[in-house]
């Protein structure tokens, strides 16, 4: 049998045979379809290449660190460092679903199976000491992340049959099957300097500054208090097309806050520069003071292109309490967004209906296409109306006291045969209607007890239970719980990790996101099509068609998502015009002076 012949990935997304081209100085790798920036493009459109060089950026984290290794399960290490000190083979474009340009990698090199990957280094590439990034630097970092590395490069990396030095700077991974993703997965793998790690200590935590091949190198650090970057005047990348507009400070200092109400109070000292604001509360009360009304610091809501967090109250359908689906779609019912917006959270939240709101993967207001049809077939179990793009969540009156509301619910729980007698729901053996919620912060607490209140009205007997978070992460990664707060993070490239969230074996499988317990043939079919996908046609059409099931099978009370990116900053802390999908970057920042 003739084998199919390899190809190379260049800017254009042509697929070539390696035989007739000579691989580029710059190369790039899409998940789905071609690149979008050409051949030769000159900075991202996030990024402002006349941007000024030099001050200094002060930002704050909450809670502490004790290690500077952000590659390892053991310690906790500042999340700054793997992309400000460490650099990968390849770039993410945050204006795409899911793409990669060179980066230390000057070519991607792989078959139209996606069977195996390879890569060759720019030759420029250097390490902050000033040694060169060679393709066994590479063979290096692969070999110790697979042993003692986070559990995600161990997953991973472990789907590698063989990884083989073809020269100096160049190395290829053979994969055990054909998978369209692990060439980008191995793209963004961090690249570590061998002749600077201790391979036999690696696993251990360290204060010890690293060295890395990135645009800063670790300076002052202060062991739980701050870690201060300072940037490598002989960066090598610092004129590639992927970092102009990028890192435009000498130094980025990072200060740890005990608490967000400490961290805060430093924003409004000017002890530090910006912040993303995520309490509603402090956004609609907590900024009047007196430099925001002289203008001195800038609030504003940055739109995003990238699927809304699904925040909800998760139904654990293993339980005979809510394994009938009218149960869940009462209690959906119950749930009086309005009321609970207004009174928590100052009218500022947006009501979450899918799990993929706010992107082109979604498929609510959107008609299902033939192709999805086809996919999900005539037994899937998705609601007509959701087919039709017509499906919103329940709405509410925000009274508190919606009588319609009320009726609609109590209507489905008779349907499922629970009556109310005396104030609480009973079926035909005189069990009575109730769980237990379970949380773990004061914020999930509050919204909770709002919502239990507003079932109590229907009789259901809804439990608020609070516990620490080390019970709660067990509890709740073993299934033993009947509903609990969880929100799924979704990227615009889904793919593998969807079975992992909603696949019918995960359901039966300890430690998953599958928390609702899916067992859905539809959307085991929709997973496998969007792993397949090639095209972003083909990805939307299986994402949709997941989505559609996993709003039809009503698995949790969908809640809310902020409406983009709320950031303050003073107002000497620029930005470019025009954010990513992904909001605006630090990364791409600078300051004027005043």
């Amino acid at each position: 049998m003739r084998r199919p012949s390899r190809v190379v990935l260049v800017l254009l997304g042509l697929l070539l045979p390696l035989a007739d081209v000579r691989a580029e100085p710059s190369g790039a790798i899409s998940m789905h379809g071609a690149p979008a920036l050409p051949e030769g493009f000159d900075h991202f459109p996030y990024a402002n290449p006349a941007a000024p060089k030099g001050g200094r950026l002060t930002l704050s984290l909450t809670g502490t660190f004790d290690s500077l290794n952000p590659f390892i399960t053991r310690g906790s290490a500042p999340p700054f460092l793997r992309a400000n000190v460490f650099e990968s083979l390849m770039v993410r474009s945050y204006d795409e679903p899911f793409t990669l340009y060179g980066l230390l990698a000057k070519t991607v090199e792989t078959d139209a199976a996606r069977s195996f990957v390879t890569f060759t280094l720019n030759e420029s590439a250097r390490f902050s000491d000033g040694r060169p990034v060679m393709a066994d630097d590479v063979l290096f970092s692969f070999n110790l992340l697979r042993a003692k590395g986070r559990p995600n490069y161990r997953l991973y990396y472990g789907k590698v049959a063989e990884a083989q030095l073809v020269g100096a700077r160049t190395i290829r991974f053979t994969f055990l099957e054909p998978d369209r993703e692990l060439p980008l997965i191995m793209g963004l793998m961090p690249i570590l300097p061998r002749h600077a790690v201790d391979e036999a200590g690696f696993d251990s935590t360290s204060l010890q500054p690293p060295v890395g091949s990135g645009p800063y190198r670790v300076g002052d650090v202060h062991p739980g208090a701050s870690v201060t970057l300072v940037r490598d005047p002989a960066y090598w990348g610092a004129d590639l097309p992927v970092n102009r507009g990028f890192y435009n400070f000498e130094e980025v200092r990072f200060d740890y806050f005990r608490d967000g109400n400490t961290e805060f109070e430093a924003f409004k000292r000017g002890l530090v520069d910006a912040r993303f604001e995520t309490d509603p509360a402090r956004w609609q009360t907590g900024y009047d003071f007196s430099a925001v009304t002289s203008g001195e610091v800038i609030r504003e809501t940055i739109p995003t292109r990238l699927p809304k967090p699904h925040y909800a109250l998760v139904f654990n359908t293993r339980r005979a309490v809510f394994a009938d689906e009218r149960v869940r779609q009462a209690i959906i019912e119950l749930f009086d967004f309005p009321w609970i917006d207004r009174n928590l959270y100052h009218g500022l939240y947006q009501r979450t209906a899918g799990f993929f709101d706010g992107s082109f993967l979604s498929a609510v207001g959107q008609p299902a296409s033939d192709a999805e049809r086809a996919l999900l077939g005539p037994q899937s179990g998705v609601r007509e109306d959701v087919m039709a793009g017509t499906y919103t969540p329940p709405r509410a009156d925000g009274s508190g006291r919606d009588r319609v509301q009320l009726r609609r619910a109590l209507d489905l729980l008779a349907q499922a045969g629970w009556t109310l007698k005396n104030g609480h729901l009973e079926n035909a053996e005189g069990r009575i209607l109730g769980f237990e919620i379970m949380v773990t912060t004061r914020e999930q607490e509050r919204l909770c007890l709002a919502f239990a209140s507003q079932m109590a009205r229907a009789g259901i007997d809804a439990r608020v239970r609070m516990v620490d978070p080390v019970q709660f992460d067990a509890r709740r990664g073993s299934y033993d719980f009947d509903m609990v707060p969880f929100i799924w993070t979704q990227s615009l490239s889904p793919g593998n990790e969807q079975a992992f969230y909603f696949g019918s074996q995960a359901a039966a499988t300890p430690g998953t996101r599958n928390y609702m317990g899916i067992r859905s043939p539809a959307a085991d079919a929709a997973i496998d099509a969007l792993k397949q996908a090639v095209t972003q046609a083909e990805l939307a059409t299986a994402t949709r068609a997941l989505d559609r099931v996993l709003i039809s099978g009503a698995y949790g009370v969908p809640l809310f998502h902020s409406p983009g990116q709320w950031l303050a900053r003073w107002a000497d802390i620029r930005r470019p015009a025009t954010p990513s999908w992904y909001g605006t970057l630090p990364e791409t920042w600078w300051r004027q002076p005043r």
